[in-house]
């Protein structure tokens, strides 16, 4: 197939600068990708378009940006794909802008230490590596580890949108894989924060965090098997987790 032109609409916005959506023009093949577009505009046309990339391959997930209304990965997104019309492009949502396509992750972060994201080791733990890959207790979380911190679930979460404070699901998937690893000491006080009003009881289930991720997680499965965890806590511990 011939290169052909596609219009990229793209989001644009500076500090002390209105909101505005910019069309450009591209020249694109059978491959080429909604990255490989915005580094050209930025390269040909746009120094000053801003836009945050690293490894291009699929595999950071530094790209994460809304194309045509959908949180996807740039550098895995052809515009071949998104059909004959012009395409929009967009920075994730519910994150401070920083410049253009670029967001602020810190509040992605927050989330993450506010439900204790980090391992606590327990005294008594073995090796970090003592749970065999190959084993029940690994092949529960196996698929929820493979997380990578893109953030496209916290913007395709409507709940996130209707409570600032809720964690989400990135935050609530890595919960699911700390409470259930048998080396972790810090299972009480995450469930305080777990069975708070801004974590497990906000989501509503509705599954777009699983629709969007790119690593083929289920952020709601996760959820709903730390809802069932919960329950059982409490009825072991008599109504407190």
């Amino acid at each position: 197939m011939e290169p052909s032109r596609r219009r990229v609409h793209v989001f644009r916005w500076a500090p002390g600068e209105p909101e505005r959506v910019v069309p450009y023009d591209v020249e694109a093949g059978d491959d080429t990708t909604v990255l490989d577009a915005l580094v050209a505009i930025q390269r040909e046309q746009d120094a000053t378009l801003a836009l945050r990339y690293a490894c291009r391959v699929g595999m950071c997930g530094s790209c994460a940006v809304v194309v045509n209304g959908r949180e996807r990965w740039a550098c895995r997104t052809r515009l071949i794909s998104l059909g004959d019309g012009p395409i929009s492009v967009r920075p994730l949502y519910h994150l401070p802008l920083l410049r253009d396509l670029v967001v602020d992750m810190t509040p992605f972060v927050e989330r993450q230490q506010a439900i204790g994201a980090a391992l606590v080791r327990a005294p008594d733990a073995g090796s970090y590596a003592e749970i065999p890959s190959g084993s029940a207790e690994r092949g529960e979380i196996e698929e929820a580890i493979e997380c990578i911190g893109c953030g496209m679930c916290l913007s395709a979460c409507t709940m996130v949108a209707h409570d600032p404070r809720f964690v989400g699901p990135a935050a609530l998937n890595r919960a699911f894989t700390l409470q259930r690893d048998r080396r972790d000491a810090g299972h009480d006080a995450r469930w305080r924060v777990l069975l708070g009003e801004d974590a497990l009881p906000r989501c509503h289930g509705q599954g777009n965090c699983t629709d969007v991720c790119p690593m083929q997680l289920s952020p709601t499965q996760s959820i709903v098997r730390l809802r069932r965890m919960a329950v059982r806590s409490l009825v072991t511990r008599g109504g407190s987790a």
